[in-house]
């Protein structure tokens, strides 16, 4: 008989050349179970998307009760039901009073993209700015903002109009300038290995975009859903973005994203032309009843406030120092090694050892922690115990 790992490597299409190749069998809270019985604790929540745990519950009785009633009906913003208009009413009350208005989608990358539509067409401008290092995305659009040429190079050309500026660095900002629909800007920059710019910084940033009147977007697609100990990144600077795009720890496992702006901002794309976007599967009824219930959880099990708190367990049991440098903002984190080569095999290491991590795709130096938001103190010293010895023995 062939095996499943056979007919994974034979008809899925490959995105890299030496896939993990783990074959998971169920998921629970913070572990993984593959099919030879084998335990691990996920230290990267699939990429901060299982932020309350694999297969919580409350998420899988929404799926459920949801599934049975209907699923897809019509394109996104034709029938009134639901699963859709709560969802949408449960994230404008824990937004600022100017999020107002919810356009639901798939997936961050067409969040991404469906905003680049949004800022130009309100705008009437052309040129869009975003940072070197940053990550969007992978379609022609969100590959345009991405800001590391490797990626980009063999797919050209790409959408014009784009600018990649330094991150972090005040005298970047002069860049913004009256021809800039707006700056596609991610809070925390993620895959550069955690770079955490200053709330001086953010509100420069901030104060740029209005002087020039170009919109500001937050790319929240990672950070959102607690991983920052805060519900949205943006609350840590006291700003309030133009448009906010949010997926990954948004639907409790499900696929899901969202692009959220003012409707007076929002209203252009249902005129000139009418159905500016539109997308077949987006709001899904029973995505946003996972994503419904996964903005529960966060808040009657008080998960956000105690991310902090575990993320200080990090500091403490995990032998840091051994690192090149050490970065953490709430439950991301990232250790940084001389090179790939030893992130690799301390990663490999900690895989063999029950605890999957990862690296991260514009610092393939820096080993990747980011946990379920539900992991205890205990899983964490064990987490860490596995780390440590892996850099033991390749350090």
């Amino acid at each position: 008989m062939i095996s499943q790992r056979q007919l994974f490597l034979s008809h899925v299409a490959q995105t890299s050349p030496a896939p993990l190749l783990l074959e998971i069998v169920s998921a629970s809270g913070v572990y993984l179970h593959d099919i030879n019985g084998k335990k691990y604790i996920d230290l990267i929540a699939g990429i901060s998307v299982s932020n309350i745990g694999h297969c919580h519950p409350k998420v899988v009785k929404a799926v459920q009760e949801q599934a049975e009633k209907f699923m897809h009906l019509l394109v996104y913003g034709e029938y009134v039901y639901a699963p859709q208009t709560l969802l949408a009413k449960a994230l404008c009350d824990v937004l600022p009073a100017q999020l107002d208005n919810v356009y639901l989608v798939n997936s961050g990358t067409e969040a991404t993209e469906a905003a680049i539509k949004l800022v130009k067409r309100y705008s009437g401008r052309a040129e869009i700015i975003s940072f070197k290092k940053s990550y969007h995305g992978s379609t022609t659009g969100a590959l345009s903002l991405m800001g590391d040429e490797y990626f980009k190079e063999n797919f050209r050309p790409l959408m014009p109009g784009t600018k990649q500026i330094d991150y972090g660095k005040l005298e970047a900002l002069e860049s913004i300038t009256r021809q800039t629909a707006a700056v596609f800007f991610e809070p925390i920059q993620a895959e550069s290995g955690i770079s955490i710019p200053s709330i001086e910084y953010v509100q420069a940033l901030r104060k740029r975009c209005d002087e020039m009147g170009a919109l500001l977007v937050f790319d929240e697609i990672q950070t959102g859903f607690g991983r920052t100990g805060k519900l949205f990144c943006f609350e840590h600077y006291d700003v309030v973005p133009d448009v906010l795009l949010l997926a990954k720890g948004m639907g409790g496992g499900m696929p899901i994203g969202a692009f959220i702006a003012n409707k007076s901002i929002m209203h252009c794309l249902s005129e000139n032309p009418v159905l500016g976007h539109i997308t077949t599967f987006g709001g899904h009824p029973v995505t946003a009843a996972a994503a419904l219930a996964n903005l529960s959880v966060l808040y009657s099990e008080n998960i956000i406030d105690q991310v902090e708190t575990k993320g200080r367990c990090f500091d403490k049991y995990l032998h840091h120092q051994k690192a090149i440098s050490y970065r953490r903002k709430g439950l991301m984190i990232a250790l940084q090694f001389a090179d790939f080569e030893t992130n690799k095999k301390i990663i490999d290491d900690c895989i063999a050892h029950g605890v999957i991590t990862d690296w991260f795709l514009f610092a393939p130096d820096c080993l990747r922690i980011g946990p379920p938001l539900i992991i205890n103190e205990n899983e964490i010293e064990q987490s860490c115990a596995i780390i440590n010895n892996a850099m033991t023995r390749h350090l």
